[in-house]
C-alpha cells in the first residue's frame, strides 16, 4: 500500500530522493519509482536481533539519510528509530489510530465508522516531515510486458483476463472454497474469459491444481512464477477477484479493478484497495452479523462469526465480476 504514496510524494516533491528498507522479495514493487533506490532488510541474516539492527543501522548511516519515515511501527523500526535519534535526524512516526479502531471492532458500543485509510496515515508521515502528498489524482504504475514464458502458458488469444485470489491469511477472511469453485466454473462457461488462480506454498499450490483441472481456460500460476513474474501478469489483468488480502493491494498499484470479498473484517477499518469504487466490496449480511469488523486483520473472530462468508452466494460475486468487465 505504500508504493501509490512514495509515487505521489516523489511526483510533487521531485528534489527528493528515497531509500526503501524492506524484505529483498519486495524489491519488485518499487523498481520503477524514480529517484529510489532500495535496501535490503536481511533480517534472517546479517541484520537479526538488536546487533543486527545496530548493523542495519550503521549501513544506513553510511547513505547520508537527512530523515527516517517509519510507516509500520513495528519492534524492529523501533529499534531502528532509537538508534537514530543519536544521529540527530528528523524521525517521523505513523499513527496507527488504535484507539479508534479498538472502537470500530469491539461488540459494545461499537463506533461503526470509517476510519482514516492506511494510505492517508502513510502520506501523514511524510506530511510531518514537510512533504507535499496529495492522493486525489493518482498516478498508477504502468502495465507491464507480460514475459513469454508466461503467454506460452496462458496463450495468446485476445481474451479477458480475470485473477481471483482465493487465499488469506487468516480462514475467517476466506471465501469458501466451495462457492470460489462456483464462482470459477460459472465463469469458465465464457470463452472469452481467462480465469488466472494465485496462491502460494505447497498447500495452496496443490489446492488450486486441483480446482484448474476440469477446465480447459482456467490457470493455476501458483508457484509457477517469481513475485516479479506475477506483478508482471497481474498488472495485465482486466480484473482482480480477492480476499482482504494482499493481492488486491497488489492489483490495486496499477490501477486493475479489484473485487474485494470480505467476512470478519471490513472496509471501514482503512485497509480497502488504493482508489478503488466501494461497490467493487462483496459484504457479508450486515443485519445478521451487526459485529463485523470483529477484528481488524481477521485475527479475532465474533462467537457465531465462523461461516460469516457463506451468507455471500456465489450469484452476487459472479454478477460483480460480469458488472465491472
Amino acid at each position: 500500500m505504500s508504493v501509490p504514496v512514495l509515487s505521489a510524494l516523489i511526483e510533487q516533491n521531485p528534489e527528493i530522493k528515497i531509500t526503501v528498507l524492506s524484505r529483498a522479495f519486495l524489491e519488485p514493487l518499487f523498481k520503477d519509482l524514480p529517484n529510489t533506490t532500495f535496501y535490503n532488510a536481511d533480517v534472517n541474516g546479517k541484520h537479526k536481533g538488536f546487533l543486527g539492527l545496530h548493523k542495519l543501522y550503521r549501513e544506513l548511516s553510511a547513505l547520508k539519510i537527512d530523515a527516517v519515515a517509519d510507516i509500520h511501527n513495528v519492534l524492529r523500526s523501533k529499534i531502528l528509530r532509537f538508534f537514530f535519534l543519536f544521529s540527530r535526524k528528523n524521525i517521523s512516526v505513523i499513527d496507527k489510530g488504535r484507539i479508534e479502531k479498538k472502537a470500530l471492532t469491539r461488540a459494545k458500543k461499537k463506533v461503526f465508522k470509517a476510519l482514516k485509510t492506511t494510505t492517508e496515515r502513510y502520506s501523514d508521515v511524510f506530511r510531518k516531515l514537510g512533504f507535499l502528498v496529495d492522493l486525489s489524482h493518482p498516478k498508477f504504475s504502468s502495465k507491464k510486458e507480460i514475459p513469454e514464458k508466461v503467454k506460452i502458458l496462458i496463450g495468446k488469444e485476445k481474451v479477458k483476463l480475470i485473477g481471483i485470489a482465493p487465499f488469506a491469511q487468516y480462514e475467517s477472511k476466506m471465501y469458501p472454497l466451495d462457492l470460489m469453485t462456483e464462482v470459477i466454473t460459472e465463469l469458465s462457461q465464457n470463452k472469452n474469459y481467462k480465469i488466472l488462480l494465485f496462491g502460494g506454498g505447497q498447500k495452496e499450490i496443490e489446492v488450486l491444481k486441483k480446482i484448474e483441472e476440469p477446465f480447459e481456460n482456467v490457470i493455476s500460476l501458483a508457484g509457477k512464477f517469481k513475485f516479479g513474474e506475477e506483478l508482471n501478469i497481474i498488472s495485465n489483468l482486466d480484473c482482480m477477484v480477492s480476499m482482504d488480502s494482499g493481492n488486491a493491494h497488489l492489483a490495486a498499484i496499477f490501477g486493475v479493478k479489484t473485487i474485494t470479498i470480505w467476512g470478519v473484517t471490513h472496509p471501514f477499518t482503512g485497509f480497502y484497495p488504493f482508489h478503488q469504487p466501494m461497490e467493487y466490496a462483496v459484504l457479508p449480511n450486515l443485519k445478521k452479523y451487526p459485529n463485523i469488523p470483529c477484528s481488524i486483520y481477521g485475527n479475532k473472530v465474533c462467537e457465531g462469526y465462523e461461516d460469516v462468508m457463506r451468507s455471500i452466494p456465489s450469484e452476487i460475486v459472479i454478477e460483480k465480476i460480469k458488472d465491472i468487465l
